[in-house]
């Protein structure tokens, strides 16, 4: 008894040893095959192939979306690191890449501990349609058309003027506010609109009889139409615009001359002030009785998801 407790110490401190060693062996490989790890043009991830925008492409993004130091800048599906580290870098902002391969994580922190940007970037491995990045105010994005429509919903619920700019691909029916180009790459720019839709009962700083007393506004994404109504008449109106909170229209009064409104929208409530082509300028206010109602046109419809899929040729 005494012999064999004698032996098996020995044996048993032997392995153990011999355990931590491979152990260590296999945490410093590992540790090597990352630092060490290099992505390959097209290999497949969980939604998309990997393909890295290039440089300038990603710098046009960034200017697109008007990128200030006030900004947080999220990146759905941040590949290597690109976009999240020029924003950091070029703009001076906070910025976090989401993104599902953990290779390509580890990848993109040990790029920006290079560049001495781990203050200002963060990495996260993530799936982008389970993640929270509602507090972004810039969210970028290369994803394929089928993706950008899935992610339509949870985009439109983010805070009005929140910048949205994508690589190469669309958001189906949702038509971009502004568009660039480098050669025949494209980038395309959304700002988050306000929910405007509805019935406005208007007040004017001072009686004005010969304009509209309500407004109709009705909305598909950021694209705006209705009528001012006076009395009985009903008067379409002309140039309406709607960017972020920010809406602008035209109507003419009951004794033709043109009203141009422009207004801040928050909530039910809606304050600006009103022109007149004859030359007066006054306050207003406007009330929408009802609650602002969920973009209806957010989710996608089976046409726009099989025009995605036949965007690709698939």
């Amino acid at each position: 008894m005494i012999r064999r407790a004698f032996l098996s110490r020995p044996v048993g401190h032997f392995l153990c040893a011999m355990l931590a060693c491979t152990l260590a062996a296999a945490s410093a490989s590992a540790q090597q095959t990352r630092d060490s790890f290099t992505p390959q043009l097209g290999q497949s991830g969980k939604d998309v192939m990997w393909l890295p925008s290039h440089d300038q492409v990603a710098n046009m993004m960034l200017r697109l979306a008007a990128v200030t130091p006030r900004d947080y800048v999220v990146d759905l599906g941040s590949g290597d690191g690109k976009i999240p580290i020029a924003a950091a870098r070029d703009y001076g902002v906070r910025a976090l890449g989401l993104e599902y391969n953990a290779d390509l994580v580890e990848l993109s922190k040990r790029r920006a501990r290079e560049a001495g940007l781990e203050a200002k970037v963060k990495f996260e491995k993530a799936d982008i349609f389970e993640s929270d990045y509602s507090s972004a105010t810039v969210v970028t994005l290369y994803l394929l058309p089928e993706l950008n429509l899935r992610l339509r919903p949870t985009l439109m619920k983010m805070k009005p003027g929140t910048r949205i700019v994508s690589n190469s691909f669309e958001m189906g029916s949702w038509s971009p506010d502004e568009t660039a180009f480098i050669g025949t790459t494209k980038a395309m720019l959304w700002v988050i609109p306000a929910h405007v839709a509805g019935t406005w009962t208007v007040s004017y700083q001072r009686k004005q009889p010969a304009a509209p007393a309500t407004i109709n506004l009705r909305q598909n994404f950021q694209k705006l139409e209705g009528e001012g109504v006076l009395s009985q008449a009903r008067m379409s109106l002309q140039y309406a615009r709607l960017r972020a909170s920010d809406v602008s229209f035209e109507v003419r009064d009951d004794k033709g001359a043109l009203l141009s409104y422009k207004a801040k929208v928050e909530g039910n409530r809606m304050v600006g002030t009103v022109s007149s082509s004859r030359g007066a300028r006054i306050a207003f206010q406007a009330q929408r009785g009802d609650a602002p109602v969920p973009f209806a046109e957010a989710k996608a419809t089976p046409e726009e998801e099989a025009e995605a899929v036949r965007a690709l040729g698939r």
